[in-house]
Order: C-alpha cells, then structure tokens, then sequence
C-alpha cells in the first residue's frame, strides 16, 4: 500500500472532478438509483462535469436504448452502455468543445439487495474515457460485490466505490497498482469485493491485466482472480454459473508432464460421473469414454495460491507470468486465490455453481490434507473442515505417486493416513468423496516439478523430456527458470512483460 498517497474523502474526489474544467460526459445508471451521479450534484459545480445522467429501469426501455442482451447485470449489456453514451458525447459535442474537454462516459449495471433479499447482490461498473482532450480512448471495467446487508448502505458503497473509479481514471491513470488501492478509499472489504477489472485503451497500452488480477487478490479486493489462456480477465460468476469444476493447484514452476496428466485423467473421470453426465453408461464411465457434449461443459482451473507465490517473502512478478505463459501455452484458465484451506476453496467456487466440485491432486497432497495441524483455528479441527470441503457435491480425484526409492507405486489404497483419521478416511472413500484415479500415464510419474526445475538450472537437457514441447519450447526462448543454452550462455529473449 502506498502510504504517501493523499487520502481524500469521497465528497473531495467529487468535488475535483468537478472543478476541473477538462473533464465532462455522461452517467448512465441502471439497478441502484443514481447513486454515482448523486455524489457529483451533491457537492455542486455538476454543471461543469455532466453532460447527462440517465436509468433506464424498464427492460424494454434499455433494450430500446442499448439492445438486446441475455442478461442485463453483465459485462455485455455495461459495455454496449459505455459505448453507445460515449459515442453521443462525441457526436453531440466534439465540434463545438472538443479541443478543449476530455469526453467520458461512466456506466453501472447492479442488482443490489432487493425487497425479500434473495438475490445475488453484484454489478458491473466501467468508465470510457479520454484522458486529454482529441485523445484515443482508454476504458477500465470492473465487477463488483456489495456486501452490506442493506439496500440502503449497498447503494452508499456503490455511489462511493464509483467516484473512485472515476477519481482513479482521471487522476491515477499512470499509476496502475495505486489506482487499484484507491478503489477502497473510505469504504472496506467488509462492503465492497473487486474481483475483476480490466484496464484498455492507450493509457493502458502497458498493464498486463494478469498482474492486475493478481494485484486484486493481494492487496485483499477479493478472495480469488481469473484469467483466460490469452491473458483476459474473467468474472467468476460468467465462467463457472451452473457449470461443472474441476481444480487443479500447483506451483507450476515449471508445468510439467504430470500436471497435465493429472487434469486430464481427472477431467475424463469427472466427466463420466453420473451427475455430470446422467446418460452415460456404466461401462462408458468405467472406462473413460463418457462425457461427449457433457465433457465440454466442464471448467478446467489450474489455481496457484498466494501462499505458493509468497514463499519466497515477496511476489516475483516475472516469476509469475512466466508460469502464466506456460499455463496459457497449454490452454489453461489460471485461478489465482487466497484460499490454502481448500474448504475456503471449495465454498468460494459453490458460490456460483450447483453443479458438481471435483478437486485433483496427487498423492502427497492427499497425506498433507489429513495433517491435524492446518486446522488448528478452527474450534472443530478437522471434522469442521472437512464438514465445510465436502458438504456441497465435492470430489477428490487422487493421482498416484511412484515412490522413488523403492519404485512402489503408492494410491488412494495404500497412502498412509494417521490411525485416528483412518475410519474417516475409509468412510469419505465408501461415500465417493474420495477417489483413485486408474487412467494415467505410468510412463511419467517420475517427473517432480521440483527435480525439473533443478535440471533446468543445472543445465541438464533431460528436463525437456519432463514437460511439454511447447513448455520446453517457451522455456528456452524466453529464458524462464534461469535457463542456460548448451555452451552454458544465456540466451537474448525478450523477459516475460510484469508490467504494473
């Protein structure tokens, strides 16, 4: 956190931005009220900085407005908001004021706490916007949560959180990280979670919005980011509603052969289940070859922790992006998350599903979940976190491990347990918690992330065996994990980009 930053308050930010005589567009409103705009009529001068303020509330009316969409609390129906208010502020008042004013158009999208308080209290919220005036365009979109537990204090914390995105765009611009710090300006984590934004647009020409996610999660905005394998940012909620979840966590570092055989196994195994896939039978599931259709429904996360990447005290931005490019050259969604306790991480994904969980991992893992001493902070030790992990349709798929010295291939069946926890483990086995998974590739399971990148310091070719082509690929060419050519010299790449 940056200490020296001015801390103004809400009506200060306001009130800047109405004085300044460059800065003037339009706020469009939908699902809280005007709750944004309010803040700048309120501490007067809105005349010098609004063009318009608008809701359209009426579906039909929104439609007619900014045009169809499936859904109207989304990423989609903000954007075409953004860009149809934009483009009437340029249209209308370009000619007339354009060398001297600096357009914007701020836009939200909310379901905030209705009347019997059973809906998903969530918004999108963005601004389009030009930073000096005749300029290109540059955009921030963000998806937020509100957390309070009154419609009327969720309408507060959305009016205050926008007057600080706007504060951040206009005044932060060229300070990425700081902006996302001053988005909790004079509200809390307590009211208000972040758990995607998106910086584009010249202004922005250099934030990698992967660091930006993980940017989210380490200055605590949210408990969990996401990204796609080409660098975009997802929302939680769009990626993983009323679908399937299978999880992977790792290091990565780097992706190997067995991390990949470890999701696809599980992904085939998943897919068969009934749950997943009701008409498959059961000699399909048996043998792998269910899932069809059903299989494409299934969401692959490679997850890596915050604890993984802090273990070495601080976080190595070029580090991380380069198990990012890894992860992404393979294809994989990356979930980036605050959650070491997997219950904390099986409750937050039950948060926008209700279909079934599954969890991979391997064997060593496994042992390490029933260690007593994880659950110390909690008053029910173990039981209550395994209360906690299994009470939704959660899974545990075990990859075997081959013991190195004795070549004695260890599994769900024969992994050492403490006595007191054996009963429960046997029951979480018979219950279908717990599973051995039996399709996978026995010619790898000699490969360890942590040998592998040993090898690659030491300059022993044999680690290119041990990951992918492209993975082996990407690490020569980029010079990931301290990698040396065959004459022991460095080669001249270009350093994965951890612009902030």
């Amino acid at each position: 956190m940056d200490e020296n930053r001015p801390k103004l308050d809400t009506s200060q930010k306001a009130l800047k931005i109405n004085l300044n005589p460059a800065r003037y567009g339009s706020f469009a409103e939908i699902g809280a009220g005007q709750e944004v705009a309010r803040w700048f009529f309120k501490v007067g001068g809105a005349a010098g900085t609004i063009s318009k303020s608008m809701s359209a509330y009426d579906m039909a009316v929104s439609d007619a407005i900014y045009g169809r969409c499936k859904r109207y609390v989304s990423r989609e129906r903000l954007q075409s908001m953004l860009d149809h208010e934009h483009r009437l502020n340029l249209e209308r008042l370009r000619a007339t004021r354009g060398d001297q004013t600096a357009f914007f158009a701020f836009a939200d999208t909310v379901s905030a706490r209705n009347f019997a308080g059973t809906n998903d209290c969530h918004g999108w919220m963005g601004v389009k916007y030009q930073a000096h005036p005749r300029d290109e365009d540059s955009q921030i979109l963000m998806h937020v949560h509100m957390l309070d537990h009154e419609n009327g204090l969720q309408q507060e914390a959305l009016g205050i959180v926008g007057v600080n995105l706007l504060y951040a765009a206009f005044f932060l611009h060229h300070q990425a990280e700081a902006m996302l710090e001053s988005l909790l300006d004079n509200l809390s984590t307590e009211r208000i979670e972040i758990d995607m934004i998106e910086y584009s647009g010249i202004e922005f020409r250099h934030v990698d919005n992967r660091v930006m996610s993980l940017k989210l999660v380490q200055l605590g905005l949210c408990g969990a980011a996401m990204f796609g394998p080409g660098g975009e940012v997802l929302q939680a909620s769009e990626v993983l509603r009323k679908r399937p979840i299978l999880v992977e966590r790792g290091s990565f570092r780097p992706v190997t052969k067995v991390n990949l055989d470890m999701i696809r196994c599980a992904h085939e195994r998943f897919a068969a289940e009934p749950e997943v896939d009701p008409e498959a039978s059961s000699e399909d599931r048996l043998s792998g070859k269910a899932g069809g259709n059903k299989s494409d429904q299934v969401v692959e996360l490679m997850e890596i922790t915050m604890r993984n990447l802090l273990s070495s005290g601080a976080v190595d931005l070029s580090d991380f992006l380069a198990r990012a490019d890894m992860l992404a050259a393979a294809g994989k969604t990356v979930l980036i998350s605050d959650y070491f306790e997997y219950y904390r991480l099986a409750a937050y994904l039950a948060r926008f599903t209700t279909m079934p969980i599954a969890v991979t991992m391997g064997l060593g893992s496994l042992a390490e979940l029933f260690k007593e001493d994880y659950y110390t902070k909690l008053e029910g030790g173990i039981l209550e976190a395994f209360g906690k992990l299994f009470t939704k349709d959660l899974r545990i798929y075990v990859y075997p491990l081959r013991d190195p010295a004795t070549g004695l291939l260890n599994t769900a069946d024969n992994v050492k347990i403490p006595a007191n926890l054996r009963s429960l483990f046997r029951h979480l086995v018979d219950r279908g918690r717990i599973k051995q998974l039996g399709n996978f590739d026995e010619s790898i399971l000699h490969i360890f992330s942590r040998d592998v990148l040993q090898r690659i310091k030491n300059n022993d070719a044999e680690w290119e065996n041990m990951v992918p082509p492209e993975i082996a690929e990407m690490i020569k060419r980029r010079q990931f994990f301290g990698y040396r050519n065959a004459e022991g010299d460095a080669l001249v790449a270009k350093p994965a980009k951890a612009s902030a």
